[in-house]
């Protein structure tokens, strides 16, 4: 059976984790007569130098016409003149609106072999296995209006955080139809006490929750959450959040797991169930780290790990993705680390021999 792929390797770290996830999807793939043709395009900073946009019409017809998209992570100081008309981030909202993918999930486990790795007691993190589901396409980030501009009394600047009933009603679902696969509880993060968008994420929330009697639901603030997460993390299964809040909370919650480098996500097209393969774009949730670029530190298990959700949800293959997260795991027993995960007594392992490890492990 064959596949055919997207790949866009991005920024700094990009092309190398990136070449580390496909040695590892193709070992894979070899051992269970799957073949996945890779077609390679432009996004980010690198296609803002080449071509003046961050998003060319080519890559994004190209993500159009494939099964999955693999994507690394964009942007770095080159780019980051605030004054910039196009920056690389402007590619990745334009591949969320253009391809659909309102469902972001970032899945948060801890390895019991990286309990240590982190700066919290290991007693609070044990055990910890929890999945954002963060709202992808409306919010703060996409509503208008959305300017800046110059008044008598000086420069003034508004956001919009905008969303229908229908945006919400989505979203929520995909978070119901996760936490049914799981663990059957809910927690819906908002912020009713202020937010008129957030009154009405609650209300909706209610509303789909009768369609789902065996999940149990939840609703805290957003504030609330950022505490608990820190305070008593394994408390929580799903989560679903608007946007910004997602956006935020996702990136605190990284810290459970000792590293950003560990955490892959999935952006999808559809709500998941089982046996529906559902589009989906598929990358590390870590940034671009320009001042390690080439030097072959970068921490490639967040790339791989995000294959093997490219394999559950978008190709359907289960036996595959467990392959994968199976070969992670065994790497790390034996005592293996990249910089951003090292501890007294391991092996410290460069991104390629981390590839090749886990590959190997994959491919047997």
């Amino acid at each position: 059976m064959e596949f055919n792929l997207a790949v866009l390797p991005g920024d700094g770290v990009g092309p190398e984790v990136t070449t580390e996830g496909i040695k590892v999807l193709q070992a894979v793939g070899k051992r269970f007569n799957y073949s996945f043709n890779l077609h390679y395009g432009l996004v980010g900073g690198v296609a803002i130098d080449e071509t003046g946009t961050a998003l060319p019409e080519d890559t994004l017809k190209m993500c159009q016409h494939s099964d999955a998209v693999l994507l690394a992570a964009v942007g770095g100081p080159k780019w980051d003149d605030p004054k910039a008309k196009v920056r690389p981030e402007d590619g990745l909202l334009a591949l969320r609106k253009g391809l659909g993918l309102f469902a972001n999930l970032r899945p948060v486990k801890v390895s019991p072999l990286l309990v240590d790795s982190t700066n919290l007691k290991p007693e609070v993190i044990r055990g910890v296995d929890l999945i954002f589901v963060r709202e992808l396409t409306g919010g703060l980030y996409f509503a208008r209006p959305k300017r800046q501009w110059q008044t008598p009394k000086g420069r003034r600047a508004t956001d919009s955080m905008t969303y229908s009933e229908q945006e919400i009603e989505r979203i929520v679902r995909v978070g119901f139809e996760l936490a049914r696969s799981r663990h059957k509880r809910l927690t819906s993060v908002d912020k009713a006490n202020v937010l008129e968008s957030s009154r009405l994420w609650r209300q909706v929330a209610m509303e789909v929750a009768s369609d789902y009697p065996d999940v149990e639901l939840d609703h805290m603030l957003v504030d609330t959450c950022a505490m608990r997460l820190i305070q008593n993390p394994a408390y929580f299964d799903v989560l679903v959040t608007e946007n910004m809040f997602g956006d935020i909370l996702t990136d605190e919650a990284s810290m459970l797991a000792g590293s950003m480098g560990m955490l892959p996500s999935a952006s999808l097209a559809g709500v998941p169930k089982e046996g529906v393969r559902i589009f989906g774009i598929y990358e590390p949730i870590h940034g671009s780290a320009p001042r390690r670029a080439g030097l072959n530190m970068a921490n490639p298990i967040a790339t791989i790990l995000s294959l093997a959700m490219m394999l559950r949800y978008s190709l359907g293959l289960v036996r595959e993705a467990q392959t994968i997260e199976a070969a992670v795991e065994a790497v790390l027993s034996q005592g293996y680390r990249t910089y951003d995960i090292m501890s007294e007594g391991k092996i410290r392992v460069g991104t390629k021999e981390m590839g090749d490890l886990i590959a190997e492990k994959g491919g047997s």
